[in-house]
């Protein structure tokens, strides 16, 4: 049983002249135990479907899916208390800019203890203030956080956009959650930091057996530290597998142009050689084209794109093209 199930999930934003569908028919599916890398240009509704998890969209947004199911539990079956209950328990998430998600008004002290729940605490009134404290200490240290005693006692602004997201992680994991959703984590770092907020989230994975979704446009990242990885285009599925499988043989024409970057950085190439890309820019939500939203850009689209391809499984790899590319040695099924 997957851990979350999501198929055909559509964001709708609706005004009096029409409804745009800033999510089409997305599917994602990520296992226990597993880091699951969501993949996409900025501007392709990767917040946007983690928010549509976590039930964060205002009442201007519509959310709608054949599935999404927590555990075999339909999160939009059941009413919103029942699912902010699941949520605030198993589920916990990460936002980019991590120094502007912190409170700037208080200190670190009091925002991780705030956050800390009572069943991590003992029951006589007297030792909680002084478990809590050592509970907030716990937390940094288990983030890799050294000086911790001066964490706690500053204030964001005080602290570097590394250490803001170490402490926005301490954060999420106060209450052991089943999910962690990392929305770019280490977006604007310098290299050395992104290696350890990377090495932190993966120690997180192995030693408490925490799924994560990462959420990330950083292709080497998830490249280097995905189980599976999801590819998404202004909206559309694109294409999910195994990293192994869209690593190794990638089937829609946008995941192979996105990944041919990664395999030329590894191996020597000629001075001043050009890089793969895709002409144009991401439609904006206004003006999405039918069909394959990638058809403008696409190099093998043909008059059949203007219709929505449907998704197609070959040996556990879906896709979603009409003229899928590296098909030669197996037939297309």
């Amino acid at each position: 049983m997957p851990l979350l199930d999501i198929r055909n999930l559509t964001v709708s934003l609706e005004n009096e002249y029409r409804t745009i569908n800033a999510i089409d028919k997305m599917s994602l599916t990520l296992r226990n135990g597993s880091i699951h890398g969501l993949v996409g240009e900025s501007g392709s509704g990767k917040t946007l479907v983690a928010k549509a998890i976590m039930g964060l969209l205002d009442g201007e947004w519509s959310v709608k899916a054949d599935r999404l199911f927590w555990q075999d539990q339909d999160l939009l079956r059941m009413s919103d208390e029942q699912r902010q209950a699941i949520i605030h328990r198993d589920i916990a998430m990460i936002f980019q800019e991590p120094s502007r998600s912190l409170d700037p008004t208080a200190p670190i002290i009091e925002q991780i203890e705030e956050v800390i729940p009572s069943s991590e605490l003992p029951n006589s009134f007297w030792g909680r203030r002084q478990a809590r404290h050592k509970h907030a200490e716990g937390l940094l240290k288990k983030v890799g956080i050294k000086s911790y005693q001066r964490c706690l006692s500053s204030y964001p602004h005080e602290l570097s956009e590394g250490l803001c997201q170490k402490v926005m992680i301490a954060m999420a994991i106060a209450r052991n959650p089943k999910l962690l959703i990392a929305d770019e984590p280490t977006d604007a770092m310098e290299s050395t930091t992104k290696v350890q907020i990377m090495r932190l989230l993966q120690k997180l994975n192995e030693s408490k057996d925490m799924s994560i979704l990462l959420i990330s446009h950083d292709l080497n990242a998830i490249a280097n530290w995905s189980d599976d990885i999801s590819i998404l285009y202004a909206g559309q599925s694109v294409e999910s597998g195994t990293k192994k499988a869209i690593l190794k043989r990638p089937l829609h024409p946008y995941t192979q142009i996105l990944f041919q970057n990664i395999k030329k950085f590894s191996e020597p190439g000629a001075h001043k050689s050009p890089l793969f890309a895709l002409e144009g820019t991401t439609p904006p939500v206004q003006h999405l084209p039918i069909g394959c939203r990638l058809g403008p850009r696409c190099p093998k689209a043909q008059k059949q794109c203007v219709k929505t391809p449907k998704a197609k499984k070959l040996h556990g790899h879906i896709y979603h093209c009409h003229f899928p590319v590296n098909m030669e040695r197996k037939g297309n099924e």
